[in-house]
């Protein structure tokens, strides 16, 4: 797992900004702390920072070739799971490798394949490549949107990186985020290819693009399809099975120590099963999440019905996993210090409050014994996982349901937000012209009714708007500490085949989850398998709401703080004055959204579109 940064111009010498593409690819030095390296041409400047996974003395970029036409340079971030087999198909077509890393299969796959390299690939990548022998940049991003990959027109080129932090650190990008950036920020709509900041765009998921002196051009070359599913029940728990065993088989492939995140539930306890049957001569490795007090003060709840431990203990005992716990103090999550880590590792103020501070406390704790993790994002939003996919009024809702079921911390009122702005921003129209606009996009069988229909739209825009979302915060929070986490559910084999799984299927026992169940179910703990889906934990200690406050307190103590142009200063004060013991959710929710709002305009100080 790696960073990269560029710059093409097709009317300047870049030779000449080298001191600029190095202040580009320092901003990915988090990303890739083992090593840096740059290749500046005329009309190419490519930078690269590495994570060492995969063959540590080789894998050196920006990796060049040389053609009887030019050079082909690559600067690549990710992993190509199946670059084993395209390295042997590739030699029996006559290539020789110098290294053993998967960027060079990559590399001279392209050579080889040209574009069509992209179709082959099984992994998370976002890569590009200066083929000088056309003067043409190519940008390819994985199909489901693993890895973030964003970019920015110029007049005469293309700006890019891993991170938006990158092109901003260019002068030629604008720190600069218009109204429907500010509605991204604070709708949660996640609109494919929206960046937040002004012309700045996202490689969509699954799309290649290029760019020569007549211009930037996208191609598709993969995006979910509807398609009749015609197997069994049998026959699809069968396939769930052999498909999931082969890629946390894939994904375990490093050269350096793994580990299975372990939450407790279906998702994460099928990986650490699966993974300790591959490793088989080799001890799993397990982390948990915990808080100081929890067990004192957790209260269940319509989201939080259990504690994550006990179950946690039940995978470790039944699988002899090499297990820890990572035990957070309140007082850790709310140093400001923390925050303003977590701001600039999302460049962006939408972030879900505590639940990123402890995501970032935990992956940085796990990264002092780990470097490679596997994490169990995506299985909820395809086998049905969240509770409210399940309840017939939420089943009937026209909206983005991950917002709509108002629970939880995702916050599409704006509380907190100064009414003027919140008039001006419209964010129920907005997020509702978008949930309309994507459900156009999806393909209707002939046989579906008017409720399968309603499933598929429900499941597609999970996996093509809410995915995309927790995964770019799991790469941001994890690549900011140096730790590449793999995302097995993600495989774009799986997800289309379980897509077009009729409900019936997708509910067969009449719960959630019920394939994924069905699949794995024998190598669990019974108490696992049956678990009722629970949600990433959040500090219950009245610790954490009371400091919020006296922050907010700070805040409001600085009357030209540039905050006030988009929080409520009257409201902030009333929020202060609750008790942190009692505190609603929405006051919590616009608590944490003010300090963050705060924190990112410090770091930023982005130009912003004001009413």
């Amino acid at each position: 797992m790696c960073g990269i940064a560029g710059w093409i111009s097709f009317d300047r010498d870049l030779t000449c900004e080298q001191e600029t593409l190095s202040a580009m690819t320092a901003t990915m030095a988090c990303r890739g702390p083992d090593a840096s390296g740059m290749r500046v041409e005329r009309h190419a400047a490519l930078g690269h920072r590495r994570l060492c996974v995969i063959d540590l003395a080789g894998g050196v970029q920006p990796m060049s070739v040389h053609t009887s036409n030019g050079e082909v340079t690559l600067v690549y971030s990710g992993e190509a799971y199946n670059y084993v087999e395209l390295r042997d198909e590739l030699i029996q077509r006559g290539e020789r490798f110098t290294t053993a890393s998967d960027t060079e299969v990559v590399l001279r796959g392209y050579l080889r394949w040209g574009e069509a390299l992209a179709d082959r690939l099984n992994g998370m990548y976002a890569f590009a490549i200066w083929d000088a022998r056309d003067q043409k940049l190519v940008m390819i991003r994985d199909r489901v949107g693993i890895k973030p990959f964003y970019y920015t027109r110029t007049p005469d080129g293309v700006l890019f990186g891993s991170e938006p932090k990158a092109i901003l650190a260019n002068p030629l990008a604008k720190r600069a985020v218009d109204a429907d950036g500010m509605r991204e920020a604070l709708s949660f709509a996640m609109t494919p290819g929206h960046a937040i900041w002004s012309d700045m765009q996202q490689v969509e998921p699954g799309t290649i693009v290029t760019v020569d002196v007549r211009g930037l051009r996208e191609r598709t070359y993969w995006r979910l399809e509807t398609r009749p599913h015609t197997d069994d029940l049998d026959t699809t728990v069968g396939q769930v099975r052999e498909l999931l065993g082969d890629t946390v088989r894939r994904q375990l492939a490093a050269d350096v120590p793994r580990c299975v995140l372990l939450s407790g539930g279906l998702d994460s306890g099928a990986l650490t099963t699966l993974a300790a049957g591959h490793l088989r001569d080799e001890q799993v490795r397990t982390f948990a999440v915990d808080f100081m007090g929890q067990a004192e003060n957790f209260q269940p709840d319509i989201m939080h019905e259990t504690l994550d431990a006990p179950y946690v203990r039940d995978v470790v005992e039944h699988v002899g996993s090499q297990h820890a716990d990572v035990l957070l103090d309140p007082k850790e999550l709310a140093d400001p210090a923390v925050r303003k880590a977590v701001i600039t590792a999302r460049d962006a103020p939408n972030g879900v409050g505590d639940m990123d501070l402890s995501l970032y406390l935990l992956f940085k704790e796990i990264r002092k014994r780990s470097t490679v993790a596997l994490s169990g994002e995506g299985a909820d939003d395809y086998f049905a996982g969240y509770k409210y996919m399940h309840l017939p009024q939420m089943q009937r809702t026209r909206a983005f349901l991950w917002t709509a079921f108002d629970v939880g911390p995702m916050d599409k009122r704006g509380t907190g937000l100064k009414p003027q702005l919140l008039s001006w921003l419209k964010l129920d129209e907005y997020q509702q012209d978008k949930y309309l606009y994507a459900r156009r996009e999806v393909a209707r069988l002939d046989s579906e009714d008017d409720f399968e229909y309603d499933m598929r739209v429900m499941i597609y825009l999970h996996l093509t708007r809410f995915v995309r979302y927790l995964l770019d915060r799991k790469d941001r929070l994890s690549m900011a500490v140096g730790l590449e986490v793999r995302v097995p559910f993600c495989d774009h084999r799986l997800i289309d085949y379980v897509y077009n799984t009729p409900w019936s299927l997708k509910t067969y026992d009449g719960r959630e989850k019920s394939l994924l169940r069905g699949a794995v179910a024998d190598t669990l703990p019974e108490s696992v398998a049956w678990r009722m889906k629970t949600p990433y934990p959040s500090t219950r200690d009245p610790y954490y709401p009371r400091e919020l406050q006296q922050q907010a307190k700070d805040l409001l103590a600085d009357r030209t703080h540039a905050v006030f142009e988009l929080v409520d200063r009257n409201w902030l004060e009333s929020a202060t004055a609750e008790d942190p013991v009692t505190m609603g959710r929405f006051s919590r929710l616009g608590l944490e959204r003010s300090l963050d709002l705060a924190t990112w305009l410090e770091l930023y100080r982005p130009e912003l579109e004001l009413p």
